[in-house]
């Protein structure tokens, strides 16, 4: 059975930072792909960031580009979500995401095999 643990969210002031980790069980890292997709109240889930599993290859939406860094320890089975200079706008619920094979279309929900539960990030002004 795979699963999907995230951790690290919690409240934070504009400018702060937060490291996200997922931690994937019964799933190997191999040729697949590792999303983070967050939720704003009211909003629908969108694909924030994704990194193959296979070449290292990392993808991120616009809004994000140079605050938001993703990477991954294939030996633990971990990936990481480091949250730099933090706006109110990315509050939301942050969620953990698999797709079994390639890493295409790793930023829409329809692409994904597995999920977490999320993690809360709360960016106060």
């Amino acid at each position: 059975e795979v699963q999907l643990v995230e951790s690290g969210g919690g409240l934070v002031q504009a400018g702060g930072s937060l490291r996200l980790s997922c931690a994937a069980s019964g799933f190997t890292f191999d040729d697949n792909a590792i999303s983070w997709f967050r939720q704003a109240p009211g909003k629908e889930r969108e694909g924030v960031s994704c990194i193959s599993t296979s070449d290292g290859s990392t993808y991120y939406i616009d809004s994000v580009k140079g605050r938001f860094t993703v990477s991954s320890d294939n030996a633990k089975n971990t990936v990481y979500l480091q949250l730099n200079s933090l706006k109110p706008e990315d509050t939301g619920v942050y969620y953990c995401a698999a797709r079994a094979r390639g890493s295409f279309w790793c930023l829409r929900s329809y692409a994904m095999d597995y999920w977490g539960k999320g993690t809360l990030v709360t960016v106060s002004s």
